[in-house]
């Protein structure tokens, strides 16, 4: 059979949906009989994995089959070692763990920002920052004794699970696994599916109708009209329009991706896998701190967890820092900064990770101030209000940095 005539990228065209929802009947009827096919749900998932990487895409495949089988190694061979009863828990072995798990990503964060023409060959592959996000808190949680066994079975399920591979949630080995070596009852499976039809939907209304609203339809007309107003003037000043495309853009991003997460966490309720939620109403948010608790809540809570944590922890055990301000204020910028190489070795990447690191901090600072001057300080509906308000512009300009833009007029104004 001929799939070309598909988009076979996950959840980008309505189409799409109706190959993957008649596939996934098998799988509805055995978990509403209170059993789990597992061997369909694994040929299920490589069948859509292999049209994702047919064609063209070939090369892609082919480097995952190969990260895989990196990953797996560097896993298991660190799993016989923590579990080795005469093996010391040494510090330098688990850092070495870490790196090599990390490396591959970096490389492709590293060759993607390469000359044209100076890589010959296909890097990366579609979810690689997902699978590895996935494959690290493995191994820091077997180094922490709190995962004592991988089953190879269900850990290359775990990385491969098909409604989240390629932009997450991100879910955690312990709670995939719970949910996939039981079927749900009658009962609970029943609640599963409305919450599954209820998010689909949703997820429909976010990235096609209101994703398309504001991406397609007034995201181009405002950077048009950005331009035009900048070469009207020189270059001198930034236009309305530049603000316009600052919500706009805004708006876009959350409706684009919370509708990808939405189908995602519905396909995996369809599966009887409670894949965690990736936005909770971020656009309320009181304070920036506040923001990162609802928006991409799994990465936020990844980077939380692996890298601000187990930083912060290490700095007061080494006593790097006497002042335990400064050593939060230092685990923010590393933190952000961090994410913002993550998501691409250019400048407005890295100036989104800063601007976010010195948001929270000046939030740090501000909320210590109320604690202090408490009687001083109103709190009301109207301050809670202006806060949301104030939270709501700040997380906008942050968005404007990170899409690019700036750079774009820019160099349209030269």
């Amino acid at each position: 059979m001929n799939f070309n005539f598909i988009n076979l990228q996950p959840y980008s065209n309505p189409q799409y949906f109706i190959w993957l929802m008649i596939a996934l009947i098998p799988i509805i009827v055995g978990l509403y009989n209170g059993r789990r096919f597992k061997t369909y749900e694994a040929i299920f998932s490589i069948v859509f994995l292999f049209l994702i990487f047919d064609g063209n895409h070939w090369q892609e495949g082919v480097n995952l089959l190969l990260y895989l089988a990196f990953e797996f190694c560097l896993t298991f061979v660190y799993q016989r070692y923590r579990t080795k009863k005469d093996s010391p828990n040494k510090t330098w072995v688990f850092c070495l763990a870490v790196i090599l798990a990390i490396l591959p990503l970096t490389a492709v964060k590293v060759l993607a920002v390469a000359p044209a023409g100076t890589v010959p060959f296909t890097v990366g592959f579609l979810g690689i920052s997902y699978i590895t996000f996935k494959n690290v808190q493995v191994i820091m949680e077997i180094r922490d004794g709190a995962i004592k066994q991988v089953d190879p079975g269900t850990y290359v399920r775990f990385l491969l699970f098909f409604p989240t591979i390629s932009s997450g949630p991100i879910d955690r080995y312990r709670r995939f696994k719970k949910d996939f070596d039981k079927a749900p009852s009658r009962e609970d499976y029943i609640t599963d599916l409305q919450y599954a039809v209820r998010y689909l939907f949703q997820g429909f209304l976010y990235k096609f109708v209101l994703g398309w609203f504001f991406g397609t339809l007034w995201l181009p007309k405002f950077s048009e009209a950005a331009l035009a107003a900048g070469n009207a003037s020189g270059g001198l000043k930034l236009s309305w329009w530049v603000v316009a495309y600052m919500y706009c853009y805004t708006m876009y991003l959350f409706f684009d991706f919370a509708g990808y997460s939405l189908f995602a966490v519905s396909i995996s309720y369809f599966m009887g896998i409670h894949t965690p939620m990736n936005f909770n109403k971020p656009f309320i948010s009181k304070n920036i701190k506040d923001f990162w608790n609802r928006w991409h809540m799994t990465l936020s809570f990844w980077f939380r967890d692996y890298i601000y944590m187990r930083f912060t922890f290490f700095a007061m055990k080494k006593k790097l820092f006497k002042n335990r301000i400064r050593l939060s204020q230092v685990s923010y910028l590393l933190l952000f900064l961090i994410m913002g190489f993550w998501h691409g070795l250019t400048w407005y990447y890295i100036a989104y990770g800063l601007y976010q690191a010195l948001a929270i901090i000046i939030n740090d600072i501000w909320i210590r101030f109320k604690r202090k001057h408490k009687k001083q300080i109103p709190s009301n509906k109207f301050t809670n209000w202006f806060a949301i308000f104030i939270t709501f512009n700040v997380v906008c300009f942050g968005m404007l940095i990170f899409s690019g833009f700036l750079s774009t007029l820019w160099f349209g104004w030269q």
